[in-house]
């Protein structure tokens, strides 16, 4: 969280005034101040989590006070196994409590309260929208160990997915990008269409961790691994790693959490996909 906080304020560090060419000191200096305003963690202020079941409505609570949302609306899932996951987030945290690490939390607030009122239709379409720029789509333009490696790595599963949805899909070597059919636009708009309300946020948020509809796909197929798609995702970072060194708490740090995201997005899918739910065990015991 550290390296996310001065790879934000860093750059803003050094803003200085183009006029006069000295430093803004005040605006460093305000710049600094944002750990300790905005990420400051809550001290936990519960013993126990728990689960409560209303007509197959589940709700989390925290010794006995019903969870919100940040809006305030009552935190009402569908699913009771996504709702002993949170419960088990909330459980998790110490003695403080970290909210940028509790991400089903976070994807059933959003999935609620829907901020900025989108609907499924405009969360497929955001979603697509990553489809042109992805990352297994761009090779490397010249003929070196690195475009070795994207082939060897990506091609591999670019025709798998080409294989699973019936579509068209070749990678480009140039700046322009590669060219994308209406057809095959169609078919992953109507497949992740098929989804319902929340378990497209999810795919939104997978995809959003790794710039790349197809490697989130692959995921929640189940053909690759969380940390093989996270791997596939940094491949060109991992290159250049190799040969000019890494900075290991730095890129390990960065692919733990983006691992913690897409695993959340990848659960957070299936959980509100599945028609299987957990029994309780009054009902295990009378059946």
């Amino acid at each position: 969280m550290i390296l996310n906080i001065f790879a934000d304020i860093l750059p803003k560090c050094l803003a200085f005034n183009r006029a006069t060419g000295n430093f803004n000191k005040k605006l460093c200096y305000q710049i600094l101040l944002i750990p300790n305003r905005h990420y400051a963690a809550l001290k936990r202020f519960y013993r126990r989590t728990g689960i409560l079941n209303s007509d197959g409505k589940f709700e989390i609570t925290l010794d006995q006070r019903k969870l919100k949302t940040p809006k305030g609306n009552p935190f009402i899932i569908n699913s009771e196994p996504l709702a002993l996951a949170v419960a088990a987030e909330w459980d998790a945290q110490k003695e403080k409590i970290w909210q940028s690490s509790m991400h089903l939390t976070a994807l059933c607030s959003t999935a609620i309260d829907n901020p900025n009122n989108l609907t499924k239709s405009d969360l497929v379409q955001h979603i697509m929208s990553y489809l042109d720029t992805d990352t297994v789509l761009f090779q490397s333009s010249e003929a070196d160990e690195l475009y070795e490696l994207q082939i060897q790595e990506w091609e591999p599963i670019l025709k798998w997915f080409c294989k699973r949805y019936d579509v068209k899909l070749e990678a480009a070597r140039d700046i322009s990008g590669p060219t994308i059919s209406h057809e095959t636009k169609n078919v992953l708009t109507k497949h992740l269409s098929s989804f319902n309300f929340w378990a497209v946020h999810g795919f939104s948020f997978g995809v959003e961790a790794l710039k790349s509809v197809i490697l989130t796909l692959c995921c929640t197929d189940r053909h690759i691994s969380v940390e093989k798609a996270v791997l596939l995702s940094c491949l060109e970072e991992e290159f250049q790693s190799g040969h000019w060194g890494r900075v290991e708490w730095a890129h390990d740090l960065n692919q733990q959490e983006m691992q913690a995201r897409l695993a959340a997005a990848v659960l957070f899918i299936q959980l509100n996909s599945s028609s299987t739910f957990v029994q309780s065990k009054q009902q295990c015991v009378a059946a």
